[in-house]
C-alpha cells in the first residue's frame, strides 16, 4: 500500500496543538493593515480552532 501525500498547502495554513486541535489564522492580515484602525488590526493577531465539521482538513494532513 503506498503512503498517503500531505497536501503541502493545507499543511502550512493549519497546525495541530498539543490536545490535538486544529488551529488556523486569521485571513487579511499580510498587508494594507495601516489604513485599518487598531480594533479590527488587533483582532486579526489572534489564531482561531478549526471547525470540527472541516474533516477534510486532517485527511489533508495525515502525519501531523
Amino acid at each position: 500500500m503506498k503512503k498517503q501525500k500531505t497536501h503541502k498547502a493545507t499543511a502550512k495554513r493549519f497546525w495541530v496543538t498539543g490536545s490535538g486541535k486544529l488551529r488556523r489564522r486569521k485571513a487579511g492580515q499580510d498587508h494594507f493593515n495601516s489604513r485599518e484602525n487598531e480594533k479590527t488590526t488587533k483582532g486579526k493577531r489572534k489564531d482561531l480552532d478549526v471547525d470540527d465539521t472541516n474533516s477534510r482538513i486532517i485527511e489533508l494532513i495525515p502525519y501531523k
